[in-house]
């Protein structure tokens, strides 16, 4: 256990240094998340209908997701990928620990640490102007246990994309494809109570929305503390299925993989 949280230590304060690109990323969050806002807005003011959420669930939605945008795991590790292509994955392999474990702690690290740097003030921006709501401490303490599943469940997509790349020549498919994928099922666009009723129980079923949309309802109170153990089972469940077949794929890729040089 040791050297895996040997990892999650450096990993973690090594991303802490990237002061100026999440200084940059807070920014372009906080623009794009007017621009969500503003759509919300219009459609609010516009709607026939009574929606699912109200426009003030909405709202607090949408900031909490650009605050733990960099949760969503739309793009594999590029350091990774790089491994990968050039053949120095096998130094990766040298070492004396599971490899699989050794990369999803990696992946933990990367996450919550780029999640730290942003999500802060982009909570104490929305707050003081009056975009985010807080809940009681009962709802805290769901969404507290809601973001960790999503932790977890993050980092078994974003180690299974980057496994993929062992049968790529280059990363970019997947990540194009992940990236569209993440943020459509998981409610960073849209809120998936917003979308057609025929759809809902198939967004239910799939692993996405427990990274973004689950939460963030939790804490905007559209879903109640209540509803919290069958949150965890829904993202608990998928994250071990997710891991043991990332697990089996990394397996089958090692065994195949070919590094040449000299």
């Amino acid at each position: 256990m040791r050297p895996y949280l040997a990892i999650l230590s450096a990993r973690f304060r090594m991303m802490l240094q990237y002061r100026a690109a999440a200084a940059a990323g807070f920014v372009c969050q906080l623009f794009w998340g007017l621009i969500r806002m503003m759509i919300f807005r219009a459609f609010y003011e516009n709607a026939d209908a009574t929606a699912p959420m109200t426009e003030q669930q909405v709202t607090t939605y949408v900031w909490l997701g650009q605050a733990f945008l960099m949760l969503i795991p739309f793009r594999s590790d590029r350091e990774l990928v790089e491994m990968i292509r050039t053949g120095n994955v096998a130094y990766e392999m040298l070492r004396p620990v599971d490899l699989y474990t050794f990369w999803y702690a990696r992946a933990v690290a990367g996450r919550v640490a780029m999640t730290a740097l942003r999500a802060a003030p982009m909570l104490v921006v929305a707050t003081l102007i009056g975009w985010l709501h807080w809940p009681g401490a009962a709802e805290l303490a769901a969404f507290a246990a809601a973001i960790t599943g999503a932790v977890l469940l993050g980092a078994a997509i974003w180690v299974l994309m980057t496994i993929t790349m062992f049968w790529t020549i280059a990363g970019e498919g997947i990540s194009n494809l992940a990236a569209g994928a993440m943020f459509l099922l998981s409610g960073m666009i849209v809120p998936l109570p917003l979308f057609p009723d025929w759809m809902q129980p198939v967004l239910n079923i799939l692993p996405f929305r427990g990274v973004c949309d689950v939460p963030h309802r939790i804490f905007a109170g559209n879903i109640p503390p209540s509803a919290l153990p069958g949150v965890l089972i829904h993202q608990l469940a998928w994250a071990a299925g997710l891991v043991l077949f990332g697990r089996w794929l990394l397996a089958r890729g090692t065994r195949r993989l070919v590094v040449q040089g000299g």
